[in-house]
């Protein structure tokens, strides 16, 4: 069972090595506390490796991948526009007296669903459902969890040693695109695989790119208008 668990850990900790969920941690972690995305990535990993254990061990079958595509995708739009909604929105000024509680539970929840969604159908899912078919699937199980959660810790490690030197409002910009760029990518993946990697990396970069130009411009004309203003 030990060899087990550490074979688990090690094949899912390299899947997810530059994989779109442990980019997803980097991003996460330049905006919610780290206890947060460590928890929201663990919560997730324990259901997605349980349904893969259980679907590689008991059915053998792949879940409905274009479905959950579908889905995927729409959620990581829905947190993409959100996200450049609260980038793009007027700076708001830190209230010491607001309770952190809410937005904490907020973010978990969005963290939990987007990795969760994400992780469903993807390569490391049907990595661990084709160990669980061949070995023990509760050892399969725990390797499984502790490899993704130890992808997603070294992630957010990197993101937050970053997030030191990068502004808020430029961090949550970047988010935003880095999700609208994981939405389209998703969804061509499962509806156009003979763009193939390239051709989907390309199409999927082009309205993260536009919104990018879009933005840079507006945020050029802010800044040229604010010293005019003070000068009046």
């Amino acid at each position: 069972m030990i060899a087990t668990i550490a074979l688990s850990f090690g094949v899912l900790f390299l899947a997810e090595l530059g994989d779109k969920s442990q980019l997803m941690a980097l991003t996460f972690s330049l905006r919610y506390r780290w206890w947060v995305v460590l928890s929201g990535i663990t919560l997730a990993s324990v259901a997605v490796n349980l349904i893969a254990a259980g679907v590689g061990h008991f059915l053998g079958t792949a879940l409905p991948a274009d479905a959950i595509a579908v889905v995927t995708a729409l959620t990581l739009l829905v947190v993409s526009l959100w996200t450049l909604r609260e980038a793009s929105g007027p700076a708001e000024e830190a209230d010491d007296d607001a309770p952190a509680a809410p937005k904490a539970r907020n973010a978990l929840l969005v963290i939990v669903s987007a990795f969760t969604l994400a992780e469903l159908g993807d390569r490391t899912m049907f990595a661990a459902a084709a160990l669980a078919s061949s070995n023990n699937w509760l050892a399969v199980w725990i390797g499984s969890v502790a490899g993704m959660v130890a992808a997603g810790g070294l992630a957010i490690a990197v993101g937050k040693l970053a997030g030191r030197h990068i502004p808020e409002r430029l961090i949550a910009f970047c988010s935003g695109l880095l999700f609208l760029f994981f939405a389209g990518k998703t969804a061509l993946d499962a509806f156009a695989p003979g763009l193939g990697t390239l051709g989907a990396v390309a199409l999927a970069l082009l309205p993260p790119a536009v919104l990018g130009v879009v933005f840079a411009v507006r945020a050029r004309r802010i800044a040229a208008a604010e010293p005019a203003k003070v000068g009046a």
